[in-house]
């Protein structure tokens, strides 16, 4: 357990540093966009109050203290699971990176009231209008990891 509380620590600091920088200290509340790479990769503030791509937003109390319930239902399941039994490594990374990305955006609804998505990547000529945090990469490679690596340390 040890591992996956180290990986959920570095994973939650990791994604709220990245934030409080890009969003305070660079400022991007009120600047909106900055470009990195023209074409590639821009900052560009969204605030999502639902989940992944906006789904669920529409700016209630009632989304939003429901995801912050099913995010942390979800982290402690999932913490519980992982305790009860002796996992691969590869598993407990995973069941750190979903925890501690989850908690992350928690966080996030708690302070602002909704997700500070700041990361947007496209591809010349197409616009990619979606932004993402790193808490969301975490929380995409934590669910990937436990689909394909749980349950492979048990015999048939």
């Amino acid at each position: 357990m040890r591992l996956v509380t180290y990986v959920m620590a570095a994973t939650l600091i990791l994604d709220q540093v990245s934030k409080f920088f890009v969003v305070q200290v660079l400022d991007l509340w009120s600047r909106d966009e900055i470009t990195v790479l023209p074409g590639w990769f821009n900052l560009r503030m969204a605030w999502n109050q639902g989940v992944n791509f906006g789904l669920l937003s529409n700016s209630s109390d009632l989304t939003r203290w429901g995801l912050i319930a099913l995010a942390l239902a979800i982290s402690l399941w999932v913490w519980l699971w992982v305790r009860k039994e002796p996992h691969r490594v590869i598993v407990s990374v995973s069941a750190g990176l979903l925890i501690g990305g989850a908690l992350g955006n928690v966080i996030d609804r708690l302070i602002y009231g909704a997700v500070a998505d700041f990361l947007n990547m496209s591809v010349p000529g197409l616009h990619n209008p979606y932004s993402f945090n790193v808490a969301d990469i975490t929380i995409f490679a934590g669910a990937i990891g436990l689909v394909l690596f749980t349950g492979q340390e048990k015999t048939p």
